[in-house]
């Protein structure tokens, strides 16, 4: 491994970046590797720029607040090492992790820090979303994930280019380079980490769920869009034939089942003409 580009997007996070900054410099300096550090500043409104320059980082300054994942991507571009790590600037994820997650980097593709250890402080009133989503997402992608949007990973720089086009610039960069990796037979590692209270306030608000929901399927469609339409179809299907089997049992023949197996057909054909201009599309070199 040549080096480490460790990347921090940030904003009006003034409060953490020191600290922040100063534990991510220690672990990596600790550990021997080479690497930069790299601050995204987007747009803050507070010293959350002066304040990173002042404690060594390399910071990026964004004009205006772009989003989460467009800081991402902002850092990423500029990385000159080929691993990168990623984490936030608000204190909530273990900076004694990260040397962790690049040593069991390996062959694989990413390496996910899954908020499972023993210390994890999410606010209960998040928890049903975040279960629902990934479970939701599990059953998409067919495979157990254990963390759907963590923001401390280590990845290769070539992965996040590979799907540059798919990633968006809010807080739903993590969800979709999950989903995008696991869904395209990249090889994802999850290892337990801790999660601690943020200091500061939190950029997230309720309304994320609903846009989370729609990137999965957005997301799913694109890469095995028949696990979206077979089951959609089979409810089709089943309404309809339970409907004609009623119509049967009082002899009296309506419309209403032959819309549902109508209704069927045409979803599952979507499906089905979906799923190979995925396949062309997702071919080398495109269709």
């Amino acid at each position: 491994m040549n080096g480490v580009s460790v990347v921090i997007p940030a904003f009006n996070e003034e409060g953490a970046i020191e600290e922040s900054i100063r534990s991510v410099r220690s672990v990596m300096e600790a550990s021997g590797l080479e690497f930069e550090l790299i601050v995204v500043d987007d747009g803050s409104s507070d010293r959350t720029g002066a304040l990173s320059t002042a404690a060594g980082a390399q910071v990026i300054p964004l004009p205006e607040n772009c989003g989460y994942g467009a800081a991402l991507k902002a850092g990423i571009g500029r990385a000159a090492h080929e691993v990168i790590v990623i984490t936030d600037a608000d204190g909530t994820y273990p900076a004694a992790a990260i040397p962790v997650l690049i040593a069991e980097l390996g062959d694989y593709d990413m390496v996910v820090g899954a908020r499972v250890g023993q210390h994890v402080k999410i606010p209960l009133v998040r928890r049903p979303a975040k279960w629902f989503l990934r479970k939701l997402a599990g059953y998409l992608a067919g495979r157990h994930i254990p963390d759907l949007n963590s923001g401390l990973r280590v990845m290769r720089k070539t992965l996040v280019k590979r799907f540059e086009h798919l990633l968006p610039s809010g807080f739903s960069f993590t969800t979709t380079i999950t989903l995008a990796a696991l869904c395209s037979g990249a090889l994802v590692r999850y290892s337990p980490i801790d999660y601690y209270q943020r200091i500061g306030k939190s950029k997230l608000r309720p309304v994320h769920a609903v846009e989370f929901l729609l990137l999965i399927l957005r997301t799913i469609v694109y890469f095995n869009p028949l696990k979206i339409f077979l089951p959609i179809g089979g409810v089709f299907f089943l309404g309809g034939l339970a409907k004609f089997m009623y119509d049967v049992y009082i002899g009296n023949f309506s419309e209403t089942a032959l819309l549902g197996f109508i209704g069927a057909a045409i979803l599952w054909a979507v499906g089905l003409l979906s799923d190979q201009i995925s396949r062309l599309g997702l071919r080398p070199g495109g269709a």
